[in-house]
């Protein structure tokens, strides 16, 4: 290419569209150097180049502007005679502009080449003459071009400096950045969660916040600090740019939604954590060196709309400040593992629709395919009953109910309900136990990889487990992590987790006054209940362990169970001496788990209830009967440091279960001085 003396650079009109060509810019600079660069822009992203002394003239241009004025513009333009035109906009003028060089308004771009800032570069570098060949524009695109374009006084850096130090903060400080608006509404994470981040940071980070923003922020900011404990910078409405670039080029982390703000970083190469809504980070994601994005791929994402399709912007305001505190510590730590589940699932099902411990037990899963997936959308489909054992799991995005019994009961209905999954795109889903209606209905949701086991038409699934359950030789949740196993997933944390909610909480504090509980007394709550009378240890033990502990050791008890342990639960209490709090079959399972939590010791037979006490720390003690091996207690029993069982197998050669025609005789075994015995040990 012959000398370029005068160059016309066609630049856009919101300010992060011009930050994503400022690499073209700067790659410009390096190679023409003592080239005279005229710059044109929209009216917003002016400041970039105001003052910059490595452009010569700044042309701002109105697209709203009478087509006199544009044509005045063109002509204008025409005697400057220019040897380059960079035309990043497509624009008419642009194509029709005489000079010597030109990009080319019909570049057909691969679909390799997927950001918007490689594609800038990529039509300047694919101009003939700029470089020889396709390997040297491949090349030109990997590297990290000098940063010239973005001019910053002096005077910037040290209003900025003046700032840090009035807020005592300096260099070595650990300096996070919030960025927390977006011009578009539809790009912004809720301000509530930014406050719970803000919180999150505040107990697990030793970290000073800065907020950032233009003055349609303000609200949001006051919001979220008022909303949050710890003290935070807000510079919202008070930097320019070039101010703003300062504070950036201090931090050791920008989180932002889909802004400006997170192609400045990009363009600085500060560490970024992107919260990504209906855009498509592939175009516009965050181009630092050290970034994440944070994003839920819901079936309409990404969608690219100026509205959103449901009215609430799902993708977005399902995203949990877990997910993101988890990504800003994996920024931070330096522990970014890009090959970590990236891109090979969207969206995953997960399916168990049997009782509420089954499900509390396959929690676990839940746990490590977010660890491994961190950005998949995953849903949990469930029985009804099971809902609240799953609502409000951090590491889940969506519960579906699925009711075998009632709503979808009928094949057309469960066929329905098919389309309705199928709808939903799901890529992979997980049964972790086998059914012949959930096998029948992912199959005709046309999921394209099922993993599950090979019983009850286990041929319908894409990859078959051979089911060993029955056979009892390790512990449920051993099993169902089982699963994972095809997906190369190794390493995972078996802790169960039940997930509390506040208005249980305040339920369970009003009831408990009302009875006159206090922090004060030990609680004591037992389940006598259970879903067979083969697991049913017999009323009166469980009266006189409770009148004992009443007596001997100053409990306070509580009776729990569903609507069908009402009459066993009146039982109990008929052999009492000792008056207790009746709440079977009053409470709904989230407010059983508030209340299992205030709990110094759990009793029951082997239950749902009983993984649930587990899995919130507090001690139990299980009563196992049958001896099926399948059914006892190195399947069943409850996990955790704090948890026993008792079981005293009869020598039964059979185990009949309800059949049973030696009147329970494993469960009679167990006396109540046994279950003395480990409380004593429980509460040492």
């Amino acid at each position: 290419m012959e000398k370029i003396e005068k160059i016309l650079f066609i630049t856009l009109s919101n300010i992060g569209d011009v930050i994503l060509t400022l690499p073209t810019l700067d790659y410009l600079r390096e190679r023409f150097p003592e080239a005279k660069i005229t710059v044109m822009s929209g009216s917003r992203p002016a400041e970039i180049f105001e003052n910059n002394p490595l452009v010569q003239r700044l042309i701002i241009y109105d697209k709203n502007s009478s087509i006199s004025s544009k044509i005045k513009l063109f002509f204008s333009l025409s005697r400057e005679k220019f040897d380059l035109v960079v035309d990043l906009r497509n624009s008419f003028m642009g194509a029709v502009l005489p000079a010597k060089h030109k990009t080319s308004p019909f570049l057909r771009i691969g679909k390799n080449i997927q950001h918007m800032r490689d594609k800038h570069l990529y039509r300047l570098l694919c101009i003939k003459g700029v470089l020889s060949n396709k390997e040297d524009i491949i090349k030109e695109m990997k590297r990290r071009l000098l940063n010239l374009s973005l001019y910053i006084e002096p005077e910037d850096d040290e209003y900025i400096k003046g700032i840090l130090k009035e807020n005592d903060i300096d260099y070595s400080d650990n300096i996070i950045v919030l960025s927390i608006g977006a011009r578009s509404h539809i790009k912004r994470w809720p301000k509530d969660k930014f406050a719970e981040l803000l919180k999150k940071l505040a107990e697990e980070l030793k970290a000073k916040i800065v907020l950032v923003g233009d003055k349609e922020d303000m609200v949001t900011a006051e919001y979220v600090l008022e909303n949050s404990p710890l003290k935070a910078i807000n510079l919202c409405s008070k930097t320019n740019l070039a101010e703003l670039a300062c504070v950036l080029r201090r931090a050791k982390l920008l989180i932002t939604n889909d802004s400006a703000n997170l192609h400045l970083a990009g363009y600085l190469n500060v560490p970024t954590l992107g919260i990504f809504g209906p855009t498509d980070e592939n175009k516009y994601g965050p181009w630092a060196d050290s970034s994440l994005v944070v994003k839920k791929d819901i079936f309409c994402r990404p969608c690219n709309k100026a509205q959103c399709f449901h009215g609430d912007v799902r993708c977005l305001s399902i995203i949990n400040t877990q997910e993101v505190a988890d990504k800003v510590k994996s920024i931070l730590s330096g522990e970014i593992d890009s090959k970590l589940g990236k891109n090979i699932f969207k969206r995953i099902l997960v399916v168990r629709t049997d009782r509420i411990g089954d499900v509390l037990l396959s929690t676990p899963v839940f746990k490590a395919l977010r660890k491994n997936y961190p950005d998949v959308f995953m849903s949990v489909m469930v029985s009804p009953y099971a809902k609240e054992v799953v609502e409000g799991n951090p590491y889940i995005d969506e519960v579906i109910i699925y009711d075998k019994d009632n709503k979808h009961r009928s094949w057309r209905r469960s066929i329905k309900f098919a389309r309705r999954l199928k709808k939903r795109d799901f890529d992979l889903t997980l049964i972790l136990h086998p059914t012949n209606r959930v096998h029948i209905v992912t199959f005709l949701a046309g999921i394209p990889r099922r993993i599950g086991y090979n019983r009850k038409l286990g041929f319908l699934l894409t990859e078959k487990i051979k089911h060993m359950k029955q056979y009892g030789q390790k512990h449920e949740t051993e099993y169902v992590l089982e699963m994972l196993k095809p997906l190369g997933i190794g390493e995972f944390d078996s802790k169960l987790f039940m997930p509390l909610k506040d208005s249980a909480e305040e339920w369970v504090k009003t009831l408990l006054k009302k009875e006159g509980l206090d922090r004060g007394h030990k609680i004591l709550a037992i389940n006598p209940g259970a879903s067979c009378v083969s697991k049913v240890w017999p009323a009166e033990r469980f009266a006189e362990t409770a009148d004992r502990l009443i007596e001997e050791n100053h409990f306070k008890v509580i009776l729990v169970g569903a609507l069908g342990d009402i009459k066993i639960a009146q039982s109990v209490i008929s052999k009492m001496r000792n008056p207790v709090v009746n709440l079977a079959g009053k409470t709904t399972v989230s407010e059983l788990a508030s209340i299992i939590k205030r709990c110094s010791i759990f009793i029951s037979n082997d239950s749902g209830p009983v993984h649930i006490a587990s899995a919130l720390g507090v001690p139990v003690i299980s009563i196992f009967g049958r001896s099926e091996k399948g059914l006892g207690p190195l399947r069943w029993a409850p996990l955790g440091k704090m948890s026993v069982y008792l079981h005293k197998p009869a020598g039964c050669i059979e185990c009949l279960a309800h059949n049973c025609r030696r009147q329970f005789i494993c469960l009679k075994n167990i006396t109540v001085d046994d279950v003395m015995r480990e409380v004593r040990q429980l509460t040492k």
